[in-house]
């Protein structure tokens, strides 16, 4: 009877992380459709590949963390039916959202001398400069889909972006297929290829979600654009205390990530290709997580603004069991299928070896990667972003990145010990998001009781 109260919200909880789940999976798709086209030219390129998404990835965890802060302020908006409000946050937003995309891309660019001070082999790192250059740009449309997203998220309409980045993937594909193997009349630019194919679905996907929502009725109040006079210092200021401890969490956990990748690079070619495997592979089940985890922050910011505590306490814990259920479930596929899965990336035995075993570590902390996802959805629902990010930096890089360094050097587990590493700091961070949210819930209903 007890379980009920929480089963009884799967579908609901299922129905708005769907689209979501499908999006990000979207995103990853990219990375995807990248590692297996490029897996074919060899090793050197797919770890190219992998080390130049290292520091691409850390500009999308700063800008995707500003943009996560339109989501809470939109579902509670939306709570309290308050549309003027929501417009607001939305335009503000948008513009926060042009202006780190187009710093993140000028970032990226000043950043390209890194990689040749990184201990990399020098084949890898030539290879990545010219891709990371092209894929820099993308940051532009991207940041600005980010912001429709999120304006969308908050109002529960979660499908029209997947719509949007499932449509993107095709052209992605097509593209890839073009470019990177000279097919047709295009010319033969591989790891370039690839990059333009990432830039060309990215433009292609702002326009495409920019189109729909734009022409929906639901929409359509918040598509009155403010004038200069209308936006409001203290609105920017809000989105963006919200917005940067937000950015911090996702920069802690995925430069944690990287570092991953730059120690596997350190131990050489292979390591690194299979590191970036195991990655790939990590990240496609991690989405899953992620569509509950902006799940939770819709529903909880739903309830914050109707102030129903006690029924955002109950509906978070439904989606903190589902996602328990879902990636123990993914936990034993890779430990089922560890020997198989690597094999569709590259035809290289010791590649393939290495990551079979850093596989076997990833299926052990699905659990808690998943759970401190979904921890920090329901506690940005909350609105609470300070401690968190605190919380991030500890467990990652206080624990987790002095474990991976150690147990990561050859002479001592190599590979294997990296991913220790990353198990230690996830797990931390999942138990003390936990004893946050539970803190802040039960202050909330008790205040409430008062």
């Amino acid at each position: 009877m007890v379980l009920a109260t929480y089963t009884k919200e799967f579908q609901y909880n299922l129905k708005l992380a769907f689209p979501i789940m499908l999006g990000q999976l979207g995103h990853v798709m990219v990375g995807l459709v990248d590692n297996l086209m490029v897996g074919q030219l060899g090793a050197a390129e797919l770890a190219a590949i992998s080390l130049g998404n290292s520091l691409i990835f850390i500009a999308l965890s700063i800008g995707i963390g500003f943009s996560f802060a339109i989501t809470p302020l939109i579902a509670e908006a939306d709570g309290e039916c308050n549309i003027e409000n929501g417009r607001s946050f939305f335009h503000h937003g948008m513009i926060l959202c042009g202006i780190n995309g187009l710093l993140l891309f000028i970032l990226l660019l000043f950043a390209k001398p890194i990689l040749y001070h990184l201990d990399q082999p020098p084949e890898v790192v030539d290879l990545a400069i010219p891709y990371l250059e092209i894929v820099a740009f993308s940051m532009i449309p991207l940041m600005l889909f980010q912001g429709f997203k999120q304006f969308a998220d908050g109002l529960s309409q979660t499908k029209y972006a997947m719509y949007a980045t499932l449509v993107a993937n095709l052209v992605n594909i097509v593209f890839n297929y073009l470019l990177i193997y000279g097919i047709w009349i295009f010319p033969r630019l591989e790891l370039e290829g690839a990059a333009l194919g990432t830039l060309i679905s990215r433009f292609f996907m702002l326009a495409f979600l920019y189109y729909i929502l734009k022409n929906k009725k639901k929409f359509k109040a918040y598509f009155i654009w403010s004038k200069r006079k209308q936006l409001n210092l203290s609105i920017f200021k809000r989105l963006f205390a919200l917005g940067f401890p937000t950015a911090l969490q996702m920069f802690f956990e995925v430069a944690l990530f990287t570092a991953s990748i730059f120690l596997a690079g350190i131990l050489g070619t292979n390591s690194q290709a299979a590191n970036q495997i195991a990655l790939n592979l990590a990240s496609m089940t991690f989405m899953i997580a992620v569509g509950f985890s902006v799940t939770a922050t819709i529903r909880v910011g739903n309830q914050k603004g109707k102030k129903n505590f006690t029924e955002l306490r109950r509906i978070a814990f439904s989606i903190f069991l589902m996602v328990f259920i879902i990636m123990g479930i993914f936990a034993l596929m890779f430990i089922l299928t560890k020997g198989i899965l690597p094999t569709f990336y590259i035809d290289n035995a010791e590649v393939i070896s290495i990551a079979s075993s850093l596989l076997i570590v990833a299926a052990i902390f699905q659990l808690s990667d998943g759970l401190q996802a979904v921890f920090l959805g329901a506690l940005r629902g909350l609105q609470d972003v300070k401690i968190p990010s605190i919380i991030c930096f500890v467990a990652y890089w206080i624990i987790g990145f002095p474990i991976g360094y150690y147990f990561g050097k050859e002479e001592v587990l190599g590979a294997m010990g990296i991913w220790l590493g990353l198990f230690a700091g996830l797990t931390v961070s999942a138990l003390m998001l936990y004893l946050r949210f539970d803190h802040l819930t039960k202050k909330l209903i008790k205040g409430r009781a008062v």
